[in-house]
C-alpha cells in the first residue's frame, strides 16, 4: 500500500477541498491509503466514505498570508502542514500532497523532511500546458532566488529522472530559460550555466530557451533560477486569464458574437482545457527525500485530487530511489 499524507486543513478551501478529493482517489485507486491531517470535527461530517481513510486532529492551520515561513514552521509544530511532513519523515506516510502556502511547503519540505545528498537547493517545478499537449516540467519557479551552474545541473538530473518516470519520456531533453537561443546570451552566470549544462553527464541538454517559446517548448524539462522562473510563470498565467476575460467581452460584445459562441462552444471548451494544467496536478518540490506535491491555493477538489493521483505515481515509479542513484555523491553544501 502507498501511503499518502494530505494537508487537510490547507488552502483557501480547507477540507471542503481535500475531503472529497482524497474520498475520490482511496474510490480510484485500491493500492492506496490516505491520512488526513486536519481538523476532526470538520473532516468527519464530510466522510460519507472513510475506506482506507484515516485522520490525524489538529485544529492548527498555516496561514495562506504567512510572511515569515522559517519562523511559522519552526514554531507551529502543530500545524496539519508540519505534522503531515513529521509523519513523513518519520515512514509513517510516504509521500505529501498540501495546498498550503507555497514558501511554508517548500521550508517544511526542506527543514522536516530535509534535502538529499547530492541536492544543495530545493526547487519548485510545476507541470506546464503545452501546445503539443504534452506538459513540460519549469524549475525552479520561486524557491531559490539565485542559483549556481552546479544548482541547475542537479536540478535538471532530478527533472530528467521525473520526466521519465512520471511523463514516460524515454530521453527528456534540457533547455535553460534566458534572453536568447544563443550560447553567448544574458549574464556572466547565465553562459557559465550554460557551458556546466553542455558538459553534464545523465542529460540531453538542447541549450538556451527563451521566454516566448515556453508554451510552444521545444524541451521536455527547462531550469532556471526561482526570480526568472516566477516571474515567467505568472506572465504565463496571468496572460492566460487576461486573453479568457477579453474573449469573453467580445463574444459578449455583439448578437453575432453571441451567435458565434453557440457554434465554437466545444471548441472553446477544447481550448480551455488545454490551457489548463488542473488535470495533471500540482508542482513538485524538488531535493527532499520524499515526493511532495503542491496543489494551487484555490484548487478545487478536482484538481486536489489531481495532485494525490500524481504523488501516487511518484511513489510508484519510484522516482526518489532512482534520483539517489543518478545524482553525484558529493556532501551537502550548508545554507
Amino acid at each position: 500500500m502507498i501511503r499518502i499524507g494530505v494537508d487537510a486543513n490547507g488552502g483557501d478551501n480547507g477540507v471542503n477541498t481535500t475531503v472529497p478529493a482524497a474520498m475520490k482517489a482511496v474510490k480510484d485507486f485500491k493500492d492506496i491509503e490516505i491520512v488526513l491531517f486536519g481538523d476532526e470535527d470538520k473532516i468527519k461530517p464530510l466522510l460519507t466514505n472513510n475506506e482506507r481513510i484515516t485522520i490525524v486532529d489538529t485544529k492548527v492551520t498555516m496561514d495562506m498570508g504567512e510572511h515569515d515561513p522559517v519562523r511559522a514552521v519552526r514554531k507551529m509544530k502543530d500545524s496539519s502542514l508540519d505534522m503531515v511532513m513529521y509523519a513523513c519523515k518519520n515512514k509513517e506516510v510516504d509521500c505529501v500532497v498540501t495546498n498550503g502556502p507555497t514558501q511554508c511547503v517548500v521550508v517544511a519540505a526542506h527543514l522536516i523532511i530535509r534535502r538529499l545528498d547530492g541536492m544543495d537547493r530545493v526547487a519548485l517545478c510545476p507541470l506546464v500546458s503545452n501546445f503539443d499537449g504534452n506538459p513540460r516540467l519549469i524549475l525552479d519557479v520561486g524557491a531559490n532566488v539565485e542559483l549556481r551552474p552546479e544548482h541547475l545541473g542537479q536540478f535538471a538530473i532530478f527533472a530528467t529522472v521525473a520526466a521519465k518516470k512520471v511523463l514516460k519520456i524515454e530521453n527528456p531533453t534540457v533547455g535553460m530559460l534566458n534572453i536568447g537561443s544563443e550560447p553567448g546570451k544574458g549574464r556572466e552566470i547565465d553562459k557559465e550555466s550554460y557551458d556546466y549544462l553542455s558538459n553534464l553527464e545523465g542529460i540531453n541538454f538542447k541549450g538556451n530557451i527563451e521566454p516566448n517559446q515556453i508554451i510552444d517548448c521545444p524541451t521536455d524539462i527547462v531550469v532556471c533560477d526561482g526570480y526568472s522562473g516566477n516571474i515567467a510563470i505568472k506572465t504565463l498565467e496571468g496572460t492566460a486569464k487576461t486573453m479568457g476575460k477579453m474573449l469573453k467581452q467580445e463574444i459578449k460584445a455583439s448578437f453575432g458574437g453571441k451567435i458565434g459562441y453557440l457554434f465554437m462552444k466545444k471548441n472553446l471548451e477544447r481550448f480551455k482545457k488545454r490551457m489548463d494544467s488542473s488535470e495533471v496536478g500540482g508542482a513538485m518540490i524538488f531535493g527532499v527525500g520524499a515526493p511532495v506535491v503542491k496543489a494551487h491555493g484555490n484548487a478545487d477538489s478536482y484538481t486536489f485530487y489531481c495532485a494525490i493521483r500524481q504523488v501516487r505515481k511518484m511513489v510508484e515509479s519510484k522516482i526518489i530511489e532512482t534520483v539517489i542513484e543518478a545524482l553525484p555523491k558529493t556532501p551537502k553544501e550548508e545554507i
